[in-house]
């Protein structure tokens, strides 16, 4: 049997109206209760799916960065200084780079906060981008949750052997990758004729006049040091050479 007011008599069901304010006072009619319009939760699920997405696609920035960063410490370990490729090496040098881009987003985040202090209560026309106003202080305080959330995340991976592995193993496929296009850039070039070469007809303006100017001098140059020496043997070497004569 369903309970009933102590007050009115009226029967109070057992189940609850989800879209019915629960601070209402106890006995109340049914009537007077004012229903809760679910557009404030819909606005709140909304803010929190936004918030997702932004600190998702902020992850995946900084993933792409770190991969970067590990590639060219593979290229520089195992090329220049041709040391062999070693995981576990690479897997420090992984992790080093995550927790720094976590300390950047975690900066990232004060400095937006402060920012957002900073704007509390300012009315007034801003005079340029940076110079918040009480307008954007929630914006603000979303973004500084956002950066703090990439950090989070940054962190949490820092401390996943597994993530590392693969982090580290991405950035090996990209460094092959590097390589083997500039290998395989070099082969085609060295092995290629003239006509097979695409542009070979637009360079050549470019490769002649590069000879003009720099190798046909540069010859020369090497021809009149040879006749001036030949001209004057005995001549010191921190002294200038006399010029032959109709020498051009």
């Amino acid at each position: 049997m369903a309970p009933r007011d102590a007050r009115s008599g009226a029967v109070r069901s057992s189940r609850r109206d989800p879209f019915v304010a629960t601070d209402t006072l106890e006995g109340a009619d049914a009537a007077d209760r004012r229903p809760c319009s679910p557009t404030l939760d819909m606005r709140k699920r909304s803010a929190v799916g936004r918030n997702a997405e932004a600190i998702e696609e902020g992850v995946a920035i900084a993933m792409a960065a770190a991969r970067l960063s590990v590639k060219n410490t593979i290229l520089v370990s195992t090329i220049s200084l041709g040391e062999s490729f070693d995981p576990e090496h690479f897997t420090d040098a992984a992790r080093d780079t995550l927790l720094g881009l976590a300390d950047e987003a975690e900066q990232a985040a004060d400095a937006v906060s402060r920012a957002r202090k900073a704007a509390w209560g300012r009315h007034t026309e801003p005079r340029g981008t940076h110079d918040y106003r009480d307008r954007d202080v929630r914006n603000l305080r979303r973004r500084a949750k956002q950066y703090a959330g990439v950090a989070k995340s940054l962190r949490a991976s820092a401390g996943r052997p597994e993530v590392l592995r693969e982090l580290v193993e991405r950035a090996r496929e990209a460094a092959w990758g590097d390589v083997e296009a500039n290998l395989q850039g070099r082969l085609r070039i060295e092995a290629m004729r003239p006509d097979q070469d695409p542009d070979y007809a637009r360079m050549r303006e470019a490769r002649m006049q590069a000879l003009r100017l720099v190798d046909l001098q540069k010859l020369s140059a090497q021809a009149r040091r040879r006749r001036s020496e030949a001209a004057d043997p005995d001549a010191p070497d921190d002294e200038p050479r006399a010029r032959p004569t109709g020498s051009r």
